[in-house]
């Protein structure tokens, strides 16, 4: 059986998909997916990707949205202090032992972003 190798991408709607690419760069570094030979897509580094469905009607995040993204930080305090230096409200703090520690903030179209700094 063939496997697949990694995420590939995540494709979403977006009401202003310049002005939402662009947040994700300058707040996150995300990279916008490119449009020219020239643009350099983002490249992540390699670690543990969660897979997860949840139940339709699980309170983990809005029940008007069907996803939350998660990205992995290196360092959740730093990632932090910068978000919140740009007026970004970041909630959710919480440690899981042995898995990491995890804060929430949310894009300006309210999408959930979960920041999981993993357990050394």
């Amino acid at each position: 059986m063939q496997n697949v190798m990694g995420f590939g991408g995540f494709f979403f709607r977006a009401r202003d998909p310049g002005g939402l690419a662009r947040w994700y760069k300058d707040h996150l570094g995300i990279n916008p997916a490119p449009t020219n030979m020239e643009m350099a897509p983002w490249v992540t580094e390699s670690g543990v990707t969660v897979f997860a469905p949840f139940d339709a009607d699980t309170d983990y995040f809005a029940a008007d949205k069907t996803f939350m993204l998660n990205f992995r930080v290196a360092d959740l305090d730093a990632m932090i202090a910068q978000l919140e230096s740009a007026n970004i409200d970041v909630s959710h703090q919480s440690e899981m032992e042995g898995v990491g520690r995890f804060a929430r903030i949310h894009d300006p179209e309210g999408n959930a972003i979960e920041l999981w700094e993993p357990a050394s």
